[in-house]
């Protein structure tokens, strides 16, 4: 008999994640508000990359104080931080060092948030079932990027920015009542291997280093749609933020919910690769698109990429780290998808001042081939070793 996936713990963790995932994704539109109140597309770039490095200088002390002291605190400190940082954006009325104060803290609260759920997560999960019940955790990740796109478009349609930065507080305060319920969680002491190693170890594990560089190269491309695709929708007139973000979200949904269970029959590798090729299309179908429809297809193709590349990667992660240091590589994990944002954000932000959105997407489905290239070689010989 398969053991049991759907806990107390694992539900309440990925609503509250869900809640506050909502929260976050609700700022798919933000770069039209900083359009309106003057940022061009660099400027933008560098704002969502400010956020991305927040986010990744907070993993470190993170990681480590999830290893030893339990997750549920830490948990609750990132609701805290993440309440009052989205409030901050209701103070913003132009481009200046308070928008910079606002997204810093913002980026500090979802590192903290990112890291200690998805690690809380994978804590529920039965080692038998790792990748499919870490397929239905990301459920709870994959569905606020539809509803935050949705919610935020029917929003700035009847109303404005500010009511959308309300309902992203009101969001949070969810996400913090539903954490208030969390039993703490923290990893069991191993015979012979009791203490942590630390977040400086798991960087630098072998058999993790080609994990750290796909996980990269796929988080620098989805800044190319979560950073830009606002400003692609705002500039062409073509498609809209919820055709392509609701396209993507149900196909990975579907992926994840009746097919998660595929990676561990045929192998994980075997999936991730043509995976990633679905995220390479999809960004050369925006970069050539002409038509409304192609905008929806192309988010089918991205969620049908990304609805196993995140628990591909993410379950090899928790295979292949040591127990005692399983937040400090989720920490990693999920720091590199705002190292994508640090990265993409100005890269792709000047292409577009450079070139246009085409080549802007081009340039995106190039890195993601080569990237995954790179990674077919480098993790080969890693394995072989």
């Amino acid at each position: 008999m398969s053991p049991r996936l759907l806990s107390l713990p694992f539900v309440l963790s990925a609503l509250a994640n869900a809640a506050q995932a909502t929260s976050f994704n609700l700022f798919i539109h933000l770069p039209g508000y900083l359009n309106a109140l003057g940022a061009n597309d660099l400027v933008i770039g560098i704002i969502f990359g400010i956020t991305g490095m927040a986010a990744v200088a907070a993993r470190p002390p993170i990681g480590r104080v999830i290893d030893t002291h339990g997750r549920r605190r830490v948990i609750l400190l990132g609701q805290v931080l993440g309440v009052i940082s989205v409030a901050g954006y209701l103070a913003v009325t132009s481009i200046g060092p308070l928008i910079v104060c606002v997204r810093l803290l913002h980026g500090v609260a979802e590192g903290i948030l990112f890291t200690s759920l998805a690690t809380y997560g994978a804590d529920c999960v039965p080692e038998e079932r790792r990748t499919q019940g870490l397929s239905l955790f990301a459920v709870s990740t994959m569905l606020p990027i539809a509803l935050g796109a949705w919610l935020g478009e029917w929003i700035l349609e009847r109303a404005g920015y500010r009511e959308m930065f309300q309902l992203a507080v009101g969001c949070g305060v969810v996400s913090l009542g539903l954490s208030l319920f969390l039993p703490d969680r923290r990893p069991a002491p191993v015979v012979g291997e009791e203490l942590p190693h630390g977040f400086r170890a798991a960087v630098a594990q072998r058999d993790l280093l080609p994990l750290w560089w796909i996980s990269t190269v796929f988080a620098v491309a989805m800044s190319a749609v979560f950073t830009f695709l606002k400003r692609f929708v705002d500039e062409t007139g073509l498609g809209s933020v919820s055709q392509f973000f609701g396209a993507l979200t149900v196909t990975a949904l579907i992926v994840r919910i009746g097919f998660g269970w595929l990676p561990d029959r045929l192998g994980p590798v075997r999936i991730l690769v043509p995976s990633l090729a679905s995220i390479a299309v999809s960004l050369l179908l925006l970069a050539g698109t002409g038509q409304d429809a192609a905008v929806w297809v192309a988010g089918i193709l991205f969620g049908l990429g990304h609805g196993y590349v995140y628990p591909v990667v993410f379950g090899l992660v928790v295979s292949r780290a040591r127990d005692a240091d399983r937040g400090s590589a989720v920490g990693i994990f999920t720091s590199l998808f705002d190292v994508g944002s640090v990265i993409g954000g100005p890269l792709f932000g000047g292409a577009i001042l450079l070139a246009g959105f085409s080549p802007m997407y081009v340039l995106a489905a190039g890195i993601v081939l080569a990237g995954t290239a790179i990674f077919l070689s480098w993790d080969g010989r890693v394995r072989r070793a």
